[in-house]
Order: structure tokens, then C-alpha cells, then sequence
């Protein structure tokens, strides 16, 4: 990787670190980490705080996504692109600027896509809406995102490292994601709304 792609990529990693739920939550004198499921994203943001916090939490993450692909693609190449995605992603779940307790990366990694892949990114958007207001369970919307992230980056005509950068952000979401899909097995899955 050439030095641009590696100062691209730790820009986009403390980029990511900066967490909006966090964020979001001490402005309202708040700690996310001791309210409901203790996690800083969306989903719990929304269930302690409302919709107004839950927005603007989505709306800091998802930015944040946009800012670090935008800056390895413009900076380097569609490739350092999606590895700077990644690298938000990482910062996103383990944040420098929070003690590594972060998030579960997935508006951070949707945020990426919608600049790399601007009508898949919206289309990932609009079906995670679509089967969180069906279920109500924030988890299955991120699990359908991720699943269908790597082939539809394919079917839009991306290839090598690219594919590898966002099977990793994947994977990372997903692994993230593992408490979640264990609890809904078990049918104790916390619903939103």
C-alpha cells in the first residue's frame, strides 16, 4: 500500500472513531455505556433517548462513512476507498477517542458505500428501513445489509481489492453482530419502537 492509501486509511480510522452516540448522549447528560444495551449506535440510542437523538446518531455515523471513503477515493483510488471505509468501520467499533467501545459499524459502513457505490449504498439504506419496519429488530435490517454488501458491490462491476475490503468491513459488522444473532436464535432479540 503507498503512503498516501496508508495516511488515507488512519485519517479514516480516527475519523470513524468518533462516535456520534456518544456524542449525542453526554449533550443530553447522558452515558450510553450505562444505558439499556450499553451499546453507542443507533438502535440503543433510539431506545433510551428518542428519535431525535437515534437521527442525529445515524446521520453523525453514516457521515462519518461518506467523509472516509471519499477521502482514500479521491485521494488515491476506489480501492483506497473502500479501505479507508474499513478503516472507519474499525474505528467505529473500537474507538481510540472512547477506549475501543464502540459501535457495531453498520451506518459507518453504509455511510461508505453510499459515496463508493452511491445507488446500492441507497438501496442497502432503504432495505435496512424496510425490514427494521417490518420486525422492528435493528439487528436482521444490518444482517440483510451485510449479506447482500459484497455480491451486489460485484454485480455493479467492483473487483479485487475493493470486494476484499468490504468482505472485511462485512465480516466485521457481522462479528460484531454475533451477541445479537445468538439472542435472536433464542428468540430474546430486543425489538425497537
Amino acid at each position: 500500500m503507498e503512503s498516501q492509501a496508508i495516511v488515507a486509511v488512519g485519517l479514516a480510522y480516527l475519523l470513524g472513531s468518533v462516535d456520534f452516540g456518544v456524542l449525542v448522549s453526554k449533550l443530553r447528560g447522558v452515558d450510553i455505556y450505562s444505558e439499556g444495551s450499553g451499546n453507542p449506535g443507533t438502535a440503543n440510542v433510539y431506545r433510551t433517548m428518542g428519535k431525535g437523538a437515534a437521527a442525529a446518531t445515524m446521520v453523525g455515523d453514516v457521515a462519518k462513512g461518506v467523509a472516509a471513503a471519499a477521502l482514500g477515493d479521491l485521494w488515491v483510488g476506489e480501492a483506497a476507498g473502500f479501505a479507508a471505509g474499513f478503516a472507519a468501520v474499525l474505528g467505529h467499533c473500537f474507538p481510540i477517542w472512547h477506549g475501543f467501545k464502540g459501535g457495531k459499524g453498520v451506518a459507518t459502513g453504509l455511510g461508505a458505500v453510499l459515496w463508493l457505490e452511491p445507488l446500492l449504498g441507497l438501496g442497502l439504506g432503504l432495505a435496512w428501513v424496510g425490514v427494521v419496519a417490518t420486525t422492528r429488530l435493528a439487528s436482521v435490517g444490518s444482517i440483510v445489509l451485510v449479506v447482500v454488501l459484497v455480491p451486489g458491490l460485484a454485480l455493479t462491476g467492483h473487483r479485487g481489492w475493493s470486494l476484499v475490503w468490504a468482505a472485511l468491513m462485512a465480516t466485521v459488522i457481522t462479528w460484531r453482530h454475533l451477541p445479537n444473532i445468538r439472542r435472536l436464535v433464542g428468540g430474546r432479540e430486543s425489538k425497537v419502537g
